[in-house]
């Protein structure tokens, strides 16, 4: 089954993995939020007797420091990270910028007196040596003052994240954008040359004419009905292919013409078993992706009359439309490229947050698109 392990190794190439770039986002946010803390709270306070006796200390009471700063600024950092992330998908900058700053600013100021409450309980167990500070008269002054300082200080750096994130976001999200649109238009390109070359097939020309020429002999009113069909998958390949998304109700339609061509064609070598709800009717996909599904599998499974090739069509909870066949392997399986499969694939890495997922074992094989709302 050479073929469809192709489709399915290129499926799975598809599927890019964001970890580094997010590992190297995570670490600039530590780096820069702990230099940040101590530069920050030098600026608003540089002759508080802390900076005067830094140096003083003992090296296990400056390592516990750096360490506690450390885990407070990985805390913050991985906070501010997921916050952006999940807003994101949530509430997009691009939507609701205002309710997204509120939501956001609130979202990481919360997280950050948790951890530092997180942090002071740990401190209260574990203090550090102030024997420096502590012979100071004002010593309790100080340190409440430190004390404010410190959330001062994080909620500064907090802010800071929030417009790093944002930045970053509005960068990338307009290089995406860019970059999805040429690339739209490209695979929109390659759809339309897919479907011109179908209409040009003399194979599937010649076929559908042969079979035509047959029926008219047999019924003039069978015939008038094979050649509407017939002009209108045409018509719909011209209208749609360009399209970037069509209606599911479109497509079904559009198949109604491609299955009466085919059991013409094969006759009962073939079963089509077609439930979609009335709802997902009104959701959209990719123009031509059925008759892509469709053709590879009549190319590449054979159909007879006592053992019939079964091809399920059907709709889940999840708006999802599945594209199921039994594996009927032919002997001598035709060269194919997989470029529909990968078509459509692409076609959802630039149109939705979802994407089609291919499952295979020794009796199907199965593909199962998502539909997209307007």
């Amino acid at each position: 089954m050479p073929y469809y392990w192709s489709i399915l190794q290129e499926f799975m190439a598809t599927r890019k993995d964001t970890f580094l770039n997010n590992k190297y986002r995570r670490i600039l946010f530590i780096v820069s939020a702990f230099f940040l803390s101590y530069l920050i709270s030098f600026i608003l306070d540089p002759y508080a007797y802390f900076w005067q006796v830094y140096f003083e200390r003992s090296l296990s009471d400056m390592i516990l420091e750096w360490t506690i700063t450390l885990v407070f600024c990985i805390l913050v950092s991985e906070a501010s990270i997921r916050i952006g992330n999940k807003l994101n998908d949530h509430l997009p900058w691009t939507e609701r910028p205002g309710r997204r700053l509120i939501a956001e600013a609130g979202f990481n100021m919360l997280a950050v007196f948790i951890i530092i409450g997180i942090i002071s309980v740990v401190c209260y167990f574990f203090p550090p040596d102030d024997r420096l500070f502590t012979i100071r008269p004002n010593y309790i002054i100080e340190r409440n003052r430190g004390m404010l300082q410190w959330v001062v200080v994080s909620s500064m750096i907090a802010f800071m994240m929030i417009a790093i994130n944002t930045g970053n976001y509005l960068i990338v999200n307009w290089k995406n954008t860019a970059i999805k649109a040429a690339e739209l238009n490209e695979v929109a390109m390659e759809a339309e040359l897919q479907a011109l070359k179908l209409q040009i097939d003399p194979h599937f020309v010649f076929n559908n004419l042969s079979v035509l020429s047959e029926l008219i002999l047999e019924s003039q009113q069978l015939g008038y009905e094979y050649a509407e069909n017939f002009s209108k998958i045409y018509r719909y390949m011209l209208v749609s292919s360009r399209k970037n998304t069509t209606l599911l109700e479109d497509e079904l339609k559009f198949l109604d013409a491609y299955m009466f061509l085919i059991k013409n064609r094969i006759g009962e070598g073939v079963i089509f078993e077609i439930n979609v709800s009335a709802d997902s009717r009104n959701l959209y996909m990719p123009p031509l992706t059925l008759q892509l599904l469709v053709e590879n599998a009549l190319k590449h499974n054979k159909t007879s009359k006592k053992d019939p090739l079964r091809i399920r069509i059907y709709t889940t909870e999840k708006n999802e439309l599945v594209v199921e066949n039994a594996l009927r392997p032919i002997e001598k399986p035709l060269d194919s490229s997989g470029i529909g499969i990968r078509n459509i694939v692409r076609r959802y890495d630039l149109l939705s947050q979802r994407q089609p997922e291919i499952y295979k074992d020794e009796n199907i094989f199965q593909v199962t698109i998502p539909l997209i709302k307007a």
